[in-house]
């Protein structure tokens, strides 16, 4: 039963973060947090994973779809994504390792649901605010590292994040936006699995769940790229707030479950 119960998380959450450009992390890892399904360290590797599966497969799917990558500017982003997520690592370990698994459920929660309050408001007023058209490598290089650094830190491949970033800084639609932010997210997951082998830190887990969530992330990017050739923008825009109000919920209730824990873990 855990094991179905991952695989449709991982197939639901992968089939609308493909269409809405958050790649599925930013929904799976609250989910699974919130179930208690498995210690948060395992969740963040799995979650992980899941990405970048859903990633490539989405990309692949959707080469015919019309919407292209805007490589001029999201190449130096994801590079800069890329190596962000290595400081992420390093920052998530960091914690890790001085605090217990609840305390460590807490302050991603906590830092999730600020993010996520912040990019629910900016969406919101977004029509009302400037967005700009910023160009240059050095300055892509330094944003994409400041989402690599979050996203890896939460273990969530950076969705909300990348779509008001590329919302705000580069004036792009939301369908331009969610395919560009999903190229960005398989960089800087790629890079944040290779820190994580490379340095040993692969927490324990069953092959049978790494395999189900990864089929689910698969699954759900070969969805959604079905689904998001019948939305427009605007419908893109109204499922990213859609989203985005489940996540804040999620993760109001996973810092107060976690911030209890860790108070009576310390206590």
């Amino acid at each position: 039963m855990t094991s179905f119960i991952m695989f449709a998380v991982c197939l639901l959450a992968s089939c609308v973060g493909a269409v809405a450009g958050y790649g599925g992390g930013v929904i799976i890892k609250p989910v699974l947090d919130a179930l208690h399904i498995l210690p948060v360290s395992t969740i963040s590797f799995l979650s992980g994973c899941t990405v970048l599966c859903m990633a490539g497969a989405s990309l692949l799917r959707g080469r015919g779809s019309g919407v292209k990558l805007r490589l001029s500017t999201t190449a130096p982003l994801a590079l800069g994504a890329a190596a962000g997520g290595l400081m992420g690592k390093w920052l998530f370990e960091l914690v890790k390792a001085r605090s217990n698994e609840a305390a460590l459920g807490a302050v991603q929660s906590f830092v999730l649901l600020v993010v996520t309050v912040l990019v629910f408001l900016y969406t919101i007023k977004k029509d009302r605010l400037p967005s700009y058209h910023l160009t240059g490598a050095g300055v892509c290089l330094l944003a994409g590292w400041g989402l690599g650094v979050v996203s890896a830190f939460l273990g969530i491949g950076g969705g909300p994040l990348n779509m008001a970033l590329l919302f705000f800084c580069f004036s792009m639609e939301a369908k331009e936006a969610a395919r560009n932010s999903i190229f960005i997210i398989l960089l800087s997951q790629a890079a944040s699995l290779l820190s994580t082998l490379a340095q040993g830190h692969v927490p324990e887990f069953a092959p049978l769940q790494l395999a189900l969530m990864a089929a689910g992330g698969v699954g759900g990017a070969l969805l959604g790229a079905e689904l998001e050739k019948r939305m427009d923008n605007r419908a893109v825009e109204k499922l990213l707030m859609a989203l985005m109000l489940v996540i804040i919920l999620i993760n109001l209730y996973n810092t107060a479950a976690y911030g209890a824990a860790a108070g009576a873990a310390s206590a």
